[in-house]
């Protein structure tokens, strides 16, 4: 019941890398960014901003995440009616969430709140699935440190723009040179924050994919999966 941690800075190709190898396994797939970006989502539409506010909304299990890698998706609960659901998998995407997540993620207490959210999804996938890859910044070092491998999947920031450029064009019009900015901006600051920072440890493998397309990048994944009989 393996768990395939996979951190990096953004645009490294951790998303589409994750589900396709987690498709590949017939395992479950977590995003946890996306529980981040559903916060800041949640704390914009409820109107608070007080570190303990934003951390009563995560209590008040008002998120959660599909965890099948074919269907993905993060939606958020009505809590008095638990029936009623919203897809937030598009709207967390846009310009506006994606310049105020960085603030909130920094927050220790909301990252404390949300890690036991993580881990609780992480152990429903190991017992729906079998295992689970699970994509973010602090995986491997925080949120599941056992983890029976730890990649860390990176790529130079000109390669990370053009791929997040072409995720981005989809939303808006954006230039590479704008787009490697913003991400040079992130990196600064989930590298420099005072709890849980991105950063590489002695026994992750880096995976460096700048020069590796998708397919490439999930079959080398994939074949240290094989190298220690993590499929079964």
């Amino acid at each position: 019941m393996p768990v395939i941690a996979i951190d990096g800075p953004s645009g490294a190709g951790k998303s589409s890398v994750s589900k396709g190898v987690a498709a590949k396994a017939g395992w479950g797939y977590l995003d946890t960014g996306a529980l981040y970006r559903g916060l800041t989502w949640l704390a914009q539409q409820e109107g608070v901003s007080a570190p303990q506010e934003i951390s009563n909304l995560v209590r008040g299990n008002k998120l959660n995440f599909n965890l099948d890698p074919l269907n993905p998706m993060l939606v958020a609960i009505d809590p008095d009616h638990k029936d009623k659901i919203k897809d937030l998998s598009a709207v967390i995407r846009e310009e506006l969430i994606t310049n105020s997540v960085s603030g909130i993620s920094a927050v220790p207490e909301v990252r404390a709140e949300l890690l036991t959210l993580q881990r609780d999804l992480i152990e429903k996938s190991i017992a729906e699935f079998g295992g689970v890859v699970v994509e973010g910044r602090d995986i491997g070092t925080t949120v599941w440190p056992d983890a029976e491998l730890k990649i860390f999947l990176t790529a130079d920031v000109a390669a990370r723009a053009v791929r997040r450029q072409a995720q981005l064009s989809e939303l808006a019009e954006v230039s590479a040179n704008s787009v490697a900015d913003s991400l040079a901006k992130r990196d600064d600051i989930d590298s420099m924050r005072a709890a849980s920072p991105l950063r590489q440890s002695e026994d992750q493998i880096v995976l460096d994919a700048t020069y590796l397309n998708l397919e490439e990048t999930i079959q080398a994944l994939w074949n240290l999966i094989e190298e220690r009989k993590l499929n079964g």
